[in-house]
């Protein structure tokens, strides 16, 4: 009785907390939709690309987080399955100590990078921005600093399947910061009041997380007698994660830094406006299986002695979360093809026309990882991402390599087209090959899951070329029409077309309607 019980509240916590991940991303969207132009308009785009160029830059020190979050969860799931609370203990003063020690390491390097930023972009600053950005630079120091040994408190939480309070929070502070920050804007502060009011956010939350730690939860850290053999095998395990960090900087941030030193920052406000776009886009996906961490490793401890109801058990769950999440990133991305220049042109105004050809080159190269995610908690679980590591490390080489080449001749959009080489070869084509080969997983099954639910995108796309003979979408009523019909023909078409029951059993008022006019 009682394990039905402890069952039936995990489940709702992975239930709601996806839900709430949903609610989350509804208001990353409309606050993206009303803050960011507002913010442009009020810093400036020089000033909105120099904030940029700055948060990604010292954001480049995150790397030393070394991949270890998903190292606890995965030493947790363990002592968790044999009931060691005095591990539990352990493993949780060793962590902070650990991120203790890398957060010193961090204000550290970012105080060095700070004071010596003309070194990095040369003369792509003028002398007032450089001003500018060295107290950017040293206030996002300390934020990253602090995060180092705090971050542990919601890896914590996330390992004791309390997605709810997680969320709540997270919730709670995407409201907060545009609150504070409009007034802040109208009233002439710019970035460096943007940057202040980050950080005092993030230390309030911070000792937020560590109080429901240890009052609600009742986490307990030992710091006596730590097994040194659990650092040995905490590094070597998190060590080609930590490759996987550094090829995401590579990817992600590195853009940006080469754009401002070769460029100016006008083309990296260019670039981010598009970037902004497809971050939005890997969040809807990432947001679904990032909640079903936790139970890959759970799956993997639970049936180490029989691997083929291991992989019967991944393999489900490899499926059914990449077919919800391709319901999602295929709407987004067919949405932002069709209607992507018209949505910028209303979003942040006329100047960044490149944005779209930004957006457009990520979003589509990345679909295949964004659908495929869960996969990459599979390997950790599995101890065998460390090919992946290696595959990507070199890609993101290979990115660099034409990213520098590419950005000085075609500027933001140069940038975005090395990146997508590297993601859709490693992604696509490496990856796959992997996962079918060594990790269990039949990725044959599952790109004729997806080429199936593919077939309901046939409708939806044949009318987008319709749709422009009665709309104008350079008109607010006219884009808001077109939107709109579209989805409507794409939800349509994907519910009796693509999805399958449990799918549809995910949204029940439809699926109780149609089971009312079935009867």
């Amino acid at each position: 009785m009682f394990k039905n019980l402890k069952n039936n509240i995990s489940n709702n916590q992975l239930k709601y907390g996806a839900i709430l991940s949903y609610v989350q991303m509804g208001l990353n969207l409309v606050f993206s939709l009303l803050f960011t132009p507002y913010l442009i308009r009020m810093l400036g785009q020089s000033e909105y690309g120099l904030y940029n160029t700055v948060s990604s830059t010292i954001m480049t020190l995150s790397i030393l987080n070394l991949g270890l979050h998903s190292g606890y969860i995965r030493y947790y799931a363990n002592y968790k399955t044999n009931q060691n609370d005095e591990a539990i203990s352990k493993l949780n003063g060793l962590y902070i100590l650990i991120f203790s020690i890398l957060g010193l390491f961090v204000l550290v390097c970012g105080l060095t990078l700070s004071f010596n930023l003309e070194q990095i972009f040369n003369k792509g600053l003028t002398k007032e921005e450089y001003e500018i950005a060295k107290v950017l630079a040293v206030l996002t120091t300390l934020n990253l600093a602090i995060s180092f040994p705090a971050s542990i408190f919601p890896t914590i939480i996330t390992a004791y399947e309390k997605f709810v309070f997680l969320k709540i929070l997270t919730l709670t502070r995407i409201v907060l910061f545009p609150a504070i920050m409009l007034p802040l804007l109208f009233y002439g502060y710019k970035s460096i009041a943007m940057t202040t009011v980050s950080l005092t956010l993030s230390i309030l939350f911070n000792i937020t997380y560590f109080y429901y730690c240890r009052k609600d939860l009742n986490v307990k850290f030992s710091f006596y007698n730590i097994d040194k053999s659990i650092i040995v095998g905490l590094f070597t395990y998190t060590l080609f994660i930590a490759i996987n960090i550094i090829v995401d900087q590579i990817n992600w941030n590195v853009d940006k830094l080469l754009l401002g030193r070769f460029k100016g920052t006008v083309i990296v406000a260019i670039y981010s406006v598009g970037f902004g776009l497809y971050n939005f886009y890997a969040t809807l996906s990432s947001s679904v299986s990032d909640v079903f961490t936790p139970r890959v490793h759970n799956i993997i401890n639970s049936y180490k002695d029989d691997e083929e109801k291991c992989n019967f058990e991944l393999n489900s769950l490899f499926v059914k979360i990449g077919r919800i999440q391709f319901l999602i990133v295929a709407l987004i991305a067919s949405g932002v093809i069709i209607f992507g220049k018209p949505f910028i042109e209303f979003w942040v105004g006329k100047g960044y026309e490149d944005s779209y050809y930004v957006a457009i080159v990520l979003i589509v190269s990345a679909s295949i990882s964004l659908i495929q995610n869960l996969g990459i908690e599979i390997q950790r679980a599995q101890n065998k991402h460390q090919f992946r590591s290696i595959a990507y490390i070199i890609m993101a080489f290979v990115n660099l390599s034409m990213s520098i080449y590419l950005c000085q001749l075609y500027g933001a959009i140069g940038c975005a087209i090395g990146t997508a080489v590297s993601l859709i070869l490693a992604n696509g084509l490496i990856m796959n090959i992997y996962y079918h080969l060594k990790c269990g997983i039949d990725v044959i099954d599952f790109w004729k899951n997806i080429i199936r639910m593919s077939l309901g995108l046939i409708l939806p796309v044949s009318i987008s070329f319709l749709l422009p003979n009665y709309f104008d979408y350079y008109t607010k009523t006219g884009f808001v029409a077109g939107v709109s019909v579209y989805t409507l023909i794409y939800c349509l078409s994907m519910w009796f077309i693509s999805m399958n029951q449990y799918e549809k059993s995910l949204i029940p008022f439809l699926n109780r309607f149609c089971k009312i006019k079935e009867g």
